[in-house]
């Protein structure tokens, strides 16, 4: 609340001075409240005062300050599901919901993500002080096939691994294949991403262990068999590493 609305000195621990919050500072101009539905119900409840009347008060204080202000909100989450829970105000759902925008995931605007990857490789590429990096028409279209569950998120951190990890002036479909492998080897429940698909492999007659051993020997080689970095690159702990290189008489 102290973030929006502002506080007055000494109005909790920590309150050392007058802070203008977020709604005084957008007066005049636009204000955007991203994860709208992450919002408490005490909140939501001054931010729809603040929406109704364009007035509040700091924390703190009795003082009452007017504001010209236009919201913008975004949310990832049903907020008509959130409302039959009893976590979204109804009434603050449909005084945002004047002009509705869904912005549909990554995977239903695929001619978006070669547009965002090339983004990203070259913001990645000068924060990390690195040559620009290109990528293959391999791995162009490894990324294009891949669902992204993660939407643009998820596409700005294989982009950002992919510049940390990738010695060569291309990024290749190997690269991106074990990096996506072990980002949805880590998020998923039982360490395998049903929608992820390895460009090289064929369509039929290849086991899981097959694939397993496969992005372990990439990972090692492009690690110059580091095994500590190799580890780190698939998402596993190093004793995992260590257990399948065994497995898999890696050695």
């Amino acid at each position: 609340e102290s973030e929006l609305f502002g506080h007055v000195k000494g109005s909790f621990t920590g309150a050392h001075e007058d802070k203008a919050g977020k709604f005084q500072k957008a007066d005049g101009g636009t204000l955007f409240l991203d994860e709208v539905g992450d919002m408490s119900l005490k909140t939501q409840a001054k931010v729809l005062r603040v929406l109704e009347e364009q007035r509040f008060e700091p924390v703190g204080s009795g003082k009452t300050i007017q504001v010209d202000v236009r919201v913008i909100a975004a949310t990832n989450k049903h907020l008509d599901e959130e409302i039959e829970r009893g976590n979204f105000r109804e009434d603050l759902f449909y005084r945002l919901n004047v002009v509705p925008f869904h912005v549909p995931p990554l995977r239903d605007r695929r001619e978006d993500i070669p547009v965002l990857a090339e983004h990203f490789l070259s913001h990645f590429s000068a924060a990390y002080a690195r040559k620009p990096k290109r990528l293959t028409a391999e791995a162009g279209s490894a990324l294009v096939n891949y669902s992204w569950p993660g939407n643009v998120r998820e596409i700005k951190n294989v982009m950002e691994r992919a510049v940390l990890f990738e010695k060569g002036e291309y990024i290749s479909s190997d690269c991106i294949n074990i990096i996506v492998y072990s980002t949805a080897h880590s998020q998923s429940k039982d360490g395998i991403s049903a929608d992820f698909i390895i460009n090289d492999f064929p369509e039929k007659g290849i086991s899981l262990e097959d694939v397993e051993k496969s992005l372990i020997l990439k990972a090692l080689e492009s690690t110059n068999r580091n095994q500590t970095k190799a580890a780190k690159l698939l998402g596993i702990s190093r004793e995992t590493i260590k257990y399948r290189i065994k497995k898999f008489s890696l050695t």
